[in-house]
This record gives structure tokens, C-alpha cells and sequence, in this order.
């Protein structure tokens, strides 16, 4: 109320601000009642107050030396163009609805329901305090951003309260925050409704509450606490009573450490503080609110006083009389404490809301006024509406601080975040711990510095969630029923990790670790030269190459010796020059498989098969036909001499090059990362490419030991010196049972053990062939010199 007073003569003594107009005033109180509100408004608005009722207000004014006085008696039958107020959501709806046919502006300086901001059923309502929906997103970011994820919401039953619960659990659900439990209590607090409220309280785990009260409801809330010895919980207040120290007297154990939105502060507004000490006897004869004041703040009583209000214990009549010395300097009071211009400032803002709409209204030139035919409304004597117009577009600065409107009739909101904190006398500082700016983007709207914060109990903040944050590698599980803040842990699945609320599959060559909090590269698995099993393959294959070359060294120092030349020795030597590279193939199939190596894998190993199998056909067709010409003289060996044994081995060959070729020209090997059979491991193999071709490679080697084995058969009656047969019949034997045995094997066997199944029938097969039919001969060729004659081979 003083500051209005204050900033209406500030401004009527202001010469660049309406130096043709000056501002009066009626003053009621409301009671924060709706009918008493709404009896004072209607007396306002038609023009006849009456003496002890009412709302606030500003009014225009004529200039005249009576107006100047600012005194009740020059305008009481003036009627009022804009009214000031209520502080109360509820009262200021109500009167919103009753003025709406006089179309009177209604601008408060507390009232923040979000219900306030429908233009369409308020259209004459502004406001100097942000609305609720800003503090609720305020709040609902606080507590997300200290983790507390499950709250208690309580609140008194009114608008204020029910709209702004309502928006908070709308609002929380975007940031995973749920509501322990709502709970309205109603205005008048019975020791009933306390007990409930309480109960409620204390029935669940939530250790944070937001309280969307009064001051006066707080108090009783936390009296009653006091006498349950109900402690230990995180209050968050709403902007209603964030500030309000009256309420640190008696509960400071309870209050320790409450953080709530305030709204602007001004730093100062020059002369308000002097203007609220210097308080003549007139005027405090003549208000009941002054007057009260008076007798309250000295424990004195004013002679002939207006006051009908009595607080105190005892006797008021008791009490000394005021010797008119008092000084208000002397002693402190809520009323002279200017360090927290909260409210008043909105109050300061409100009038000068006021003020510059007229001043606007002032400035208008003829013929482009904003009404019908852009005429312009009369500075002195203008509808309210007119005025509303001009309101609604204002834009001002109010010490230093740009002033402007939404479309709503809404200020951009901005608040400090308020820490209670104890001093060391034990009193209660108001500590400003961060601020919450609506107008800056999402995420930097909210800014808190933690280290200046003071907690209720020890340098943490409480902790208050339904169900603990899921460990890495556990995922949340949702309770039928529940809110989403209440929920299960259990582990990820197969294939996935966790490091946050929900499992996520890693990507294709990752997988989880052992705690399945983190992807890690798969395990690449192939046939290594450096595992113990390629180890073991790789020795064995150079092993079966060294006997190989051994042997032809033999074959080649003894090449003059009647065995070695009676056994065919170039077919012989290409012979073991193949079984050597078919022992080295065996090199190929260990290591990283890449696109080229799988591209010589195969053919290579079928080719060099091929040259084998052919050279031991042709080897046998040659003695076979030699001993199969009987007659004298007969010139059959004419027809298989050594070109034709050459060309036999050659076209024995070629074909299994040409299917080789149409493989690789078709549908080449290639490497290929197979995840299908181990989720943690990449096993890298070759792929075939064409299984047709790949079966036609093993098919034509099945056809040329076939031919190798008939030849064997047919040869068995030969010379033993000779005769060769069942050493080949017992070679192609070892090679049938190794690569029969090899398929089924083959195709059952996964990753590098197919690779080691291949390399071992290569290794197994090349080495029946090398010892059945070679082995024989070095060990005539070694032991038994004596039987490695002509005579001994021609003596049968």
C-alpha cells in the first residue's frame, strides 16, 4: 500500500511523465475475501466508496490543487478507470467476472494462476507477477536437477494451488519426476486436517515436499511438525512464501536448507525507505492499517485511534499511551526492511504500468489513434477500455529494468532461487543460490550454484526417488500400476548393454562387456598361425613339404639305380613336387582370411589335388599298358610315351582349372564376418561363394581317385617288382576314408575349426599318398641296397 502511494507521488512529481495529468487514488482492503472484494469494487467502479471498505486502485485525475493532496476527500466520487490488485489468484478471478461488463483493467501484483493468463475469459486482466507456468517449469527443473525424482506436492484449496499442482504434475512427467503424493487441505486448518496432511506425509519415502501455501498456512503446518517432532525434509517453496522470514522465528530447525523461487528483487527503489519512516500522526490517525501498525510495532495505544484489530496478550486498554516520539529508525520491522522489494516492486511496476499507458495515451496525434476512424481517446476523460488498449502495449523501463508484456498480459518471468540458510547467530539469511530466466533457451534457463547452497542436514542434498537409478547392465522395468518413477531392475539381454534407464543392442561388430555396461569389439576368430592349433597344422604341413623334398633328394641321387629308373621318374618327381605343394597349400588356410586369400584357397588346393591324382593315374597307366602288351614287338608304349603321359596329366588338370576359372569368374571365395553363431565373437572365415562349384572341385577329385583306384585293381597281377598297385590301392583307400570322413565333419564344424578340419584332410590325404607309395621305395633304396638291382627287378 505505501508503495503505491509512493510511486503515484513520485510520478505526479515527475515533469517528464503526464506533466498535464496527476494521479489520485482510493485505497480499500479486501480482506483477501471475495464478497468483501467485490462490494468494494463495485462501489469503486460506480463512483461511491464508503468509508472502511475496499480494494486498491488508481485513478485519473484532473489537475486541481485538491488532487494534489492525494487525500480520499478530493476523489471520492470520482470513478475509478483501472484497478490494482488482489494479491489472491481466487479473489482476483472472481472480481474479474463480476467487472467484466464495465471492462475496468485489473492489474495485480501476486496473483501468478496460470488460470489468469485465458485472455478470452479474463481479457481485461494483466499482471506485474510472472505466471505460474514459469515457476512451474522453475520447479520441476530444480528438482530434476538434484535428482529428486519423487516428491510431495501439498497446497492449500484454492485456484492458486489447484492449477498450479495441476500444471506441476503435467510438467514433471517431461522430466521423469512423479509426485510421492498430492494433497490439498483446505482454508481454515483444523487440527483435523493438519493430522491428515501429516499422515500423508509421513506414509511414504519422499524426503522433498513443494508446498504451494501461504505464509499463515505454513505456519500452522510447521507448528504442528514442531509438536510431532516431524523433521528431516527438503521444503521447496513455491513464490508465496519463499521470502517470508516471519516463519524462520519459530520452525529454523525445520527450515534449514529450503530453496523456493522468489520473484525479482529490486536492488532499491530511491525514497521508498524514507517515505516509509516518515509517517506524520495524521496519517496514522487517519488509517486503520497505519494505525494498527502503530500500536503493534510500539506495544503503545493511539488516543482516539481507527484501529479494531488486537493482537496481543493482555489488556489493550493496558497498555501505555503513545507519547508521539516514537521513531521508526529506532527499531526493525518487516515494514521498514527494504532488502527483499519483491512484491513492492510488482506494485511499483503496476502503477507505473499505469502511468505510461496514459502517457502513451497522451501522445496521440490526431487522426492516427488506434479506435474507430483512428481517432484518439481523451487524456482526461477516457473509457477504461481506451486506457486497456494502451496498457497492453507498453514498454517501459522501470529503474533500469525494461518492462514488457506478452500476449497474455503477462510479464517474461525471472526468478531468484532462494537458499534459507542459518547464520552464525542463529538468524535467517536469504541467500540467493542461482536464478531461473524464462526468456533464455531450454537448459540454460536454469542456473544454480550448488556451492552456496545449505542443506538441511550435513553438505548434501537429500535423497528422495521411488526406486534406485539401475546399476550399469540392468535395465528399468516398469510395476503395473505405478508411477513411472517406481520400477524394477533387471539385467539387459543377450546382445545388449545399459549405462543409462534402458538396454540398448550394440552394434554389429561390438558386444557388451561382462558387466554389459559398455560395447566392446567382438573377438575376430580365425585359424591363427600363433594359437597352438595352427601351430600344430602349420608344423605339420611344413613337416609333410620337408619329407616330400626329402624323398625327391633320394629319388635324385639315385636316379641311375635300377628301381627309380624302373618307376617311371619324371612322373615319379612330378609327383612328389606335387604332394609338396599340396602340403604347403595347407599354409594357406591359416591366418586372416582376406578376398584374396580365399580366391587362391580353394582353387589352389583343388588344382594341386588334380595334379596329384592325374600324375598317379598316368604313373599306373603306364605300367599297366606296358605289361598289358604281350605280343613282341608290339608298339603300344608308342602310343603312352612320355608326351603322352605329359598331355594325360596335362587334360587331367585343365578340367579341374577350367571349373576353377568359372568359379572365380562367377562367384568367387571370399572373406566373410559371420556373427551368426557366436554373438560375441566375428568369426572371420571364407565363404565359397558358390557351393555348386565348391562340391564340383571335391566331386572331380572323387572321380580321378576313382580312376586311380580301378587302375590299382587292374594292375594287381603284375610283377611285385612292379607292381605298384596295392600300395596305390591303400593310398587312394586313405584318401577316400579321410575326405568321406571330412564332410560331415566339415559341415558341422563352426569358425576356425572348419578351417582346421580342411587343413587336416589336406595334411592327412597327401600324406597317405606320399608314404604308401614312396615309403616302400626309400626303404629298398636305403636299407636294402642289395634287392635295388636290374637282376633283382628282371628275376621274375
Amino acid at each position: 500500500m505505501q508503495t503505491m502511494t509512493f510511486a503515484i507521488k513520485e510520478i505526479n512529481q515527475r515533469t517528464d511523465l503526464l506533466p498535464q495529468l496527476k494521479l489520485g487514488f482510493h485505497i480499500r482492503d479486501s480482506c483477501n475475501d471475495i464478497p468483501v472484494s467485490l462490494r468494494a469494487s463495485f462501489l469503486l467502479v460506480n463512483g461511491q466508496p464508503e468509508t472502511g471498505l475496499a480494494t486498491e486502485s488508481v485513478k485519473r485525475n484532473t489537475i486541481s490543487d485538491e488532487a494534489t493532496d492525494l487525500g480520499c476527500a478530493a476523489v471520492n466520487r470520482t470513478v475509478s478507470s483501472v484497478i490494482i490488485g488482489d494479491a489472491s489468484s481466487g479473489v482476483s478471478m472472481a472480481l474479474l467476472r463480476s467487472l467484466g461488463s464495465f471492462r475496468i483493467p485489473l492489474v495485480s501484483y501476486f496473483a501468478s494462476c496460470s488460470c489468469l493468463t485465458n485472455q478470452r475469459e479474463f481479457p481485461t486482466f494483466m499482471r506485474t507477477m510472472p505466471s505460474d507456468a514459469f515457476q512451474i517449469k522453475a520447479l520441476a527443473q530444480l528438482v530434476r536437477y538434484f535428482g529428486w525424482t519423487w516428491v510431495g506436492v501439498i497446497g492449500v484449496e484454492s485456484d492458486y494451488a489447484r492449477f498450479a499442482i495441476q500444471l506441476f504434475l503435467q510438467e514433471s512427467v517431461h522430466y521423469g519426476v512423479c509426485a510421492a503424493y498430492t494433497h490439498l487441505y483446505p482454508e481454515g486448518l483444523s487440527h483435523m486436517d493438519l493430522d491428515r496432511l501429516l499422515n500423508v506425509i509421513q506414509m511414504t519415502s519422499s524426503k522433498v515436499i513443494i508446498s504451494f501455501s501461504g505464509e499463515a498456512h505454513m505456519e500452522g503446518i510447521l507448528r504442528e511438525m514442531q509438536r510431532q517432532k516431524l523433521t528431516g525434509f527438503q521444503w521447496i517453496a513455491s513464490e508465496a512464501w519463499s521470502t517470508a522470514k516471519s516463519l524462520w522465528k519459530k520452525s529454523a530447525n525445520l527450515l534449514k536448507g529450503t530453496l523456493g523461487f522468489a520473484i525479482q528483487r529490486a536492488s532499491v527503489i530511491p525514497g521508498l525507505h524514507d517515505h516509509l519512516v516518515d509517517l506524520t500522526p495524521s496519517a496514522i490517525y487517519k488509517l486503520s492499517f497505519l494505525a494498527e501498525f502503530w500500536e503493534e510495532t510500539f506495544n503503545c495505544r493511539l488516543n482516539g485511534s481507527v484501529n479494531t484489530h488486537y493482537h496481543g496478550l493482555g489488556s489493550y486498554q493496558g497498555r501505555e499511551p503513545c507519547k508521539g516520539t516514537e521513531i521508526l529508525n529506532n527499531v526493525y520491522s518487516p515494514y521498514s526492511d527494504v532488502t527483499q522489494l519483491r512484491v513492492s516492486y510488482n506494485v511499483y511496476k503496476a502503477v507505473y504500468l499505469v502511468a505510461y499507458a496514459l502517457q502513451d495515451m497522451s501522445n496521440c496525434k490526431a487522426g492516427e489513434g488506434p479506435f474507430l476512424k483512428k481517432t484518439c481517446a481523451d487524456p482526461k476523460h477516457f473509457s477504461p477500455w481506451q486506457l486497456l488498449h494502451y496498457m497492453k502495449l507498453a514498454n517501459f523501463s522501470a529503474l533500469g529494468e525494461k518492462v514488457n508484456f506478452d500476449q497474455n498480459g503477462d510479464p517474461i518471468a525471472y526468478y531468484d532461487l532462494m537458499n534459507w540458510q542459518r547464520g552464525p547467530d542463529g538468524s535467517l539469511n536469504l541467500v540467493k543460490v542461482g536464478f531461473y530466466d524464462a526468456s533464455l533457451s531450454a537448459g540454460r534457463n536454469l542456473v544454480i550454484n550448488d556451492s552456496m547452497i545449505m542443506w538441511p542436514v550435513g553438505k548434501q542434498a537429500f535423497q528422495s526417488v521411488c526406486s534406485n537409478s539401475c546399476p550399469p547392465g540392468f535395465r528399468v522395468a516398469r510395476r503395473k500400476g505405478e508411477p513411472i518413477c517406481c520400477y524394477d531392475c533387471v539385467p539387459c539381454a543377450e546382445g545388449e548393454f545399459s549405462n543409462t534407464t534402458d538396454c540398448s543392442l550394440c552394434s554389429g561388430d561390438t558386444w557388451p562387456n561382462k558387466a554389459r555396461d559398455l560395447c566392446i569389439p567382438k573377438t575376430m576368430e580365425y585359424l591363427s598361425y600363433y594359437e597352438f592349433m595352427g601351430v600344430l597344422l602349420c608344423a605339420a604341413s611344413i613337416l609333410g613339404a620337408c619329407i616330400s623334398l626329402v624323398i625327391i633328394a633320394i629319388f635324385y641321387i639315385y636316379k641311375e639305380t635300377a628301381l627309380v629308373r624302373a618307376n617311371n621318374m619324371e612322373l615319379s618327381f612330378l609327383l612328389l613336387v606335387f604332394l609338396t605343394i599340396c602340403f604347403l597349400v595347407g599354409l594357406l588356410f591359416l591366418g586372416k582370411p582376406s578376398d584374396w586369400l580365399c580366391r587362391i584357397r580353394y582353387p589352389a588346393f583343388g588344382i594341386s589335388f588334380a595334379l596329384c591324382l592325374s600324375c598317379l593315374l598316368a604313373k599306373t597307366g603306364v605300367v599297366l599298358i606296358a605289361f598289358r602288351s604281350r605280343l613282341p614287338g608290339s608298339n603300344a608304349m608308342k602310343w603312352f610315351g612320355i608326351k603322352q603321359q605329359r598331355a594325360s596329366v596335362l587334360l587331367g588338370t585343365s578340367i579341374q582349372v577350367l571349373v576353377c576359372v568359372i568359379w572365380l569368374l562367377t562367384s568367387p571365395p571370399h572373406a566373410n564376418y559371420n556373427t551368426d553363431y557366436h554373438s560375441s565373437t566375428i568369426i572371420i572365415e571364407c565363404a565359397t561363394g558358390s557351393d555348386l562349384e565348391f562340391w564340383l572341385v571335391l566331386g572331380y577329385i572323387g572321380i580321378l581317385a576313382c580312376m586311380c583306384l580301378v587302375m590299382a585293381f587292374l594292375a594287381r597281377k603284375l610283377p611285385d617288382n612292379f607292381n605298384e598297385a596295392k600300395f596305390i590301392t591303400f593310398s587312394i583307400l586313405i584318401f577316400f576314408a579321410v575326405w568321406v570322413t571330412f564332410i560331415p565333419v566339415y559341415m558341422s564344424a563352426v569358425g576356425k575349426y572348419t578351417v582346421a578340419v580342411h587343413v587336416f584332410a589336406i595334411f592327412a590325404s597327401a600324406l597317405g599318398l606320399l608314404f604308401c607309395i614312396f615309403t616302400p621305395k626309400c626303404y629298398v633304396i636305403l636299407l636294402k641296397p642289395e634287392k635295388n638291382s636290374k637282376k633283382q627287378i628282371l628275376q621274375r
